[in-house]
């Protein structure tokens, strides 16, 4: 499976010099589903705006490292450069349809747009038509504005402008995350069968391990600004190696995971400014030692980041403490 999106060693840092991102390093092929999870502030979304070349603020920017789509270094393009990259090359969908559907216009105006802006006007209104329905809206719906649709609807326009010039890679940023179980069920059908139809290469962010499970072939875990573990996503799931992962995995709402017990991980993400020494989890893993742990930062080696990942009572790192 040839790579799309290769990502080696990215870092993005504010103006003052704190780390936001830091060394990370991952793949997305070609008719590929792949996950990006983690805790909020965990540096997901930022990792997705570096690859988007779009900052939520003008003081973040990339510190270190590339970003290859399809071979090319987007690290290094010019803002024009970027305009061209942005829609046609990757889609972005983000969590938060409503904020991003301008409530004054018909929701097929808002699709043309995105054609528009890579001068793809001609022909507009009947590729627009096209786009809905190729993302399962019903007649009609182009006229409509944004409050007279559901949010699962609001949702399925915003991925079809995404689609609209046919990207290589689309990142979908907590796309399900303000939807009911049905709703969210149906967008993550729908994103699996654009995959199939069109080749997609997805980069699937989120917090919810059960979206992870349902629909990424691998995924990356993500704590305070690094990859702490990757892998296939079903042999991650049978035999996590990282104390955050597991953590993760005890904190899933599953019966077949945890059948009786309700179980949160101690503790908050530290926030970029104030990252502990050593392990950036230590301070809340139940199999912290002070050296090397809290001493030393550990290198992510075999797919993990964890001194003490090959250790036997690794694979139990939780059971005394409530998982």
């Amino acid at each position: 499976m040839s790579a799309v999106l290769q990502v080696r060693g990215l870092s993005v840092a504010l103006a003052n010099g704190t780390r936001l991102v830091d060394d990370v390093s991952l793949d997305v092929g070609a008719g590929e589903i792949v996950g990006l999870v983690g805790e909020s502030g965990s540096g997901k979304s930022m990792t997705a705006y570096a690859a988007l070349g779009l900052f939520p603020t003008p003081h973040a920017r990339i510190a270190g490292g590339a970003i290859l789509l399809d071979g090319r270094d987007l690290a290094r393009l010019t803002p024009a450069e970027w305009r061209e990259v942005r829609g046609a090359r990757i889609g972005m969908v983000f969590q938060d349809p409503s904020s991003f559907l301008d409530p004054l216009l018909p929701v097929g105006r808002q699709v043309a747009e995105a054609l528009a802006a890579h001068g793809e006007s001609r022909g507009a209104q009947a590729r627009v038509a096209a786009l809905l329905a190729q993302v399962e809206l019903p007649d009609g719906v182009a006229a409509r504005y944004p409050h007279e649709l559901s949010g699962g609807q609001k949702q399925r326009v915003l991925i079809a402008a995404a689609l609209a010039m046919r990207p290589r890679l689309l990142i979908a940023d907590e796309p399900t995350t303000a939807l009911d179980v049905s709703v969210q069920a149906g967008i993550l059908t729908l994103l699996q069968r654009l995959r199939d139809e069109m080749g997609l290469a997805v980069l699937l962010i989120t917090h919810d391990l059960g979206v992870i499970e349902r629909t990424c072939a691998r995924v990356y875990v993500m704590y305070a600004g690094q990859i702490v573990e990757s892998g296939n996503t079903a042999a991650l799931f049978a035999a996590p190696r990282h104390p955050y992962t597991q953590g993760l995995m005890a904190s899933l709402l599953s019966p077949a995971v945890r059948p009786t017990t309700l179980f949160s991980i101690p503790g908050t993400v530290p926030p970029a400014a104030d990252m502990p020494a050593g392990c950036r989890f230590h301070p809340r893993c139940p199999l912290a030692l002070p050296d090397p742990c809290a001493a030393r930062p550990p290198e992510l080696t075999g797919e993990v980041r964890c001194w003490r990942a090959e250790e036997p009572a690794t694979a139990k790192a939780w059971a005394a403490h409530g998982a």
